[in-house]
């Protein structure tokens, strides 16, 4: 497959590095030759120096013959334009990166489809969303729900409390502080909680947020009814901003350091059950979720953009780490599958990816049970949902057409899979 990305930023850094494992044909073009001399030294890819707006360099980096074009350069206007050229002259898909959510509204899609851009995407958006859906829970690191919640999966630290500890299943022991992935459907969610020993968290109500950029406005305009909402913002100007975009009476906007100990006791982090750092610099996110786990918090949620510090925050049990990059990275990555799947996600402390495939009438899934079909080994089938309903699978499930499959991979790349399901 021959992919073009546009941008050597983050978002572009990272997805080249991700598909270059999986021998791909790909050509980063970029206008800064630092930018690109960065990543070509350990990367099996063409690097381009010129602009993603011009047309012969479009054309250069075979953009006519391009499976999929990305662009996900900081500049909005220059992604959506290069992907209408790109598109123009010949590239099958065209994704964007955009940084204002009313172009991603459901309604403007066919707009942008009729202009050659197949798909956008808002990472603060994604984001928002997968922390929003976490503090819903307070006793999961991370919650995905499948087709509506017809099936959920839950990702659980497991400690001292779970009543499965040191019970094998298979090959696998359950061990204390493993991080462990529940496929379920709804009715069982209280019965995962209870055999993991989770039944004395306390429900989110009240939630601190340090860092009031954009992903924090997008997460704050989703928060369930429930919950009420403090939010740290040290720069004034910033502040009035959120007080006009933010008009709910449950969320209170705050002048002040989500890091100052005094603050934090006096806007009552001791009746708090979440704290979210949300601020653009990784090393002060997890360091304040580390002071508010101390005074008593028991869910944090840390923004980790660099990916040398996610390790790190997993180690000193930071709950939830929201990367953005990961995440559009996840997205944009689902749009490389012949195959017709749905809700890529790639999990970052476990390194792994899940997704949803759907059956179809001449798909090789539906000719055998699980057992006989041979899947790769690291690829697990952890549940189907069938006219709307969520079922568990087992070796001897058969696969039906029109069945969406929640496909688990563990190093082993989502293509192999795509045979499958085609």
């Amino acid at each position: 497959m021959k992919i073009i990305i546009a941008g050597a930023y983050a978002i572009g850094s990272h997805l080249a590095k991700l598909l270059s494992r999986n021998n791909q044909d790909i050509v980063l073009i970029d206008d800064d030759e630092q930018r690109l001399e960065n990543i070509s030294s350990d990367y099996d890819i063409l690097t381009m120096h010129a602009s993603p707006t011009s047309l012969a360099a479009l054309k250069n980096a075979g953009a006519a013959e391009a499976n999929l074009y990305i662009a996900v350069t900081p500049d909005e206007n220059l992604n959506m334009n290069s992907c209408v050229m790109a598109k123009a002259i010949g590239a099958k898909k065209t994704v964007a990166k955009v940084n204002n959510y009313e172009f991603v509204e459901p309604e403007m899609a066919k707009f942008y489809e009729k202009l050659g851009i197949d798909s956008l995407i808002y990472p603060e958006n994604l984001a928002a969303y997968d922390i929003v859906n976490g503090l819903k829970m307070s006793w999961v690191r991370q919650r995905w729900d499948v087709h509506g919640g017809a099936l959920v999966m839950l990702g659980i630290k497991l400690r001292e409390t779970c009543e499965i500890l040191d019970i094998p299943g298979g090959n696998d022991v359950l061990k204390m502080y493993d991080l462990v992935y529940f496929m379920v459907t709804k009715q069982y969610i209280p019965y995962v909680r209870k055999i993991v020993g989770k039944e004395h968290y306390v429900d989110v109500k009240n939630v601190m947020i340090m860092g009031g950029g954009d992903t924090a406005v997008r997460a704050l305009k989703n928060m369930p009814e429930y919950m009420n909402v403090k939010l740290m913002e040290h720069d004034v100007e910033r502040c009035d901003y959120l007080n006009d975009q933010i008009d709910d009476q449950r969320v209170m906007v705050i002048n002040g350091d989500g890091r100052d100990l005094q603050l934090l006791n006096e806007e009552g982090i001791h009746t708090t059950q979440a704290f979210v750092a949300l601020t653009s610099n990784a090393e002060t996110n997890i360091l304040a979720c580390l002071t508010a786990k101390r005074m008593g918090v028991r869910k944090t949620v840390a923004a980790v953009e660099n990916l040398d510090y996610v390790n790190m925050a997993v180690s000193l049990d930071i709950g939830t780490i929201i990367n953005k990059k990961a995440i559009a990275a996840s997205h944009i990555y689902q749009m490389m599958l012949d195959a017709e799947v749905n809700n890529v996600r790639f999990l970052m402390t476990a390194n792994a990816d899940v997704a949803e495939f759907t059956a179809h009438p001449e798909s090789k899934v539906t000719k055998k049970r699980v057992f006989e079909l041979g899947l790769p080994n690291g690829a697990t089938i952890g549940g189907l949902v069938r006219n709307g309903e969520g079922h568990l699978v087992s070796g001897g499930t058969q696969i039906e057409a029109g069945d969406i499959v929640v496909v688990f991979c563990y190093n082993v790349r989502m293509e192999k899979l795509e045979k499958f399901f085609k």
